[in-house]
């Protein structure tokens, strides 16, 4: 049993270690360690303690839900756990969001995980999004995900100008992503997109300069002769010690034109 998790942890580590492109010397200073120890660890034939798997994982900044999954490959329990955003334990993480969400107000902002569920919104996205769909009503599980609804032929493709280099963009991003944290509910994410009616094959395993070079994304929405032009930006809360405080971030919608700068005030009146 000790045989098959040292098996289990080996490949595991060496898989983040390539991933992050550390050798083994690199990887065993940054974790003062030998490396013939770390070559024993990533083999198998030395078993890693609780301990040495945190800062393993520490130095090579793997994502705390991954942590866990280097703990378990290990033969420990996992040591991050994941709450509910309305869990009484993350109640200032819920205060902190609601100010945020609050204060970018008269802009659109949403809260996503690291899987883009959507966890709530501002009164400005509620508008903004309602106007966008024009009154139809997308699947619970469309208009629960940020990624699906802008990109599934029941939300707001058919409104988005340019759809397919959005989606490319967003899928090359999302994958370089993957490469550097995996994670099986974001590439199960991409999967679904990806084989949506109408999406091209092979979108996103190449992208043109622009979404290469670009700090930021650029959605254009066209309903009923208006257009709105915004750029987005994606805000994290740090390093909690929680997979959901870690996971969350902000998506805040900013207009890149006056004409959608003017929209956006007409919804204070």
């Amino acid at each position: 049993m000790q045989t098959a998790v040292h098996a289990a942890f080996g490949p595991l580590l060496r898989r983040w270690r390539t991933l992050r492109g550390l050798s083994q010397e690199k990887l065993a200073f940054a974790a003062e360690i030998s490396a013939r120890h770390l070559s024993f660890l990533e083999t198998g034939r030395s078993g890693p303690s609780r301990e040495m798997v945190l800062v393993l994982a520490g130095a090579l900044d793997v994502p705390l839900r991954e942590q866990n999954e280097l703990l378990q490959a290990a033969g420990y329990a996992a040591v991050f756990r994941e709450s509910a955003l309305e869990a009484p334990e993350l109640v200032m993480i819920k205060k902190a969001l609601d100010h945020l969400l609050d204060a970018h107000e008269p802009h659109a902002a949403i809260v996503v995980n690291g899987a883009w569920d959507v966890h709530r919104m501002n009164r400005a996205a509620m508008r903004l999004f309602g106007w966008a769909l024009g009154g139809r009503v997308p699947p619970p599980e469309v208009a629960t995900n940020a990624m699906k609804a802008l990109l599934h032929p029941d939300g707001l493709r058919n409104v988005v100008v340019g759809w397919e280099r959005l989606a490319a963009g967003l899928i090359w991003r999302t994958r370089r992503e993957l490469a550097k944290s995996p994670d099986a509910r974001v590439e199960k994410l991409v999967n679904e997109i990806v084989s949506y009616p109408g999406v091209p094959a092979g979108i996103g395993s190449a992208v043109d300069e622009m979404f290469a070079g670009q700090p930021f994304v650029q959605v254009h929405l066209r309903r009923d002769g208006t257009d709105l032009r915004f750029f987005t930006t994606l805000t994290s809360l740090g390093t909690p010690l929680d997979l959901t405080a870690q996971e969350v971030r902000i998506e805040s919608y900013f207009p890149a034109d006056p004409a959608t700068e003017r929209w956006v005030r007409e919804g204070l009146d």
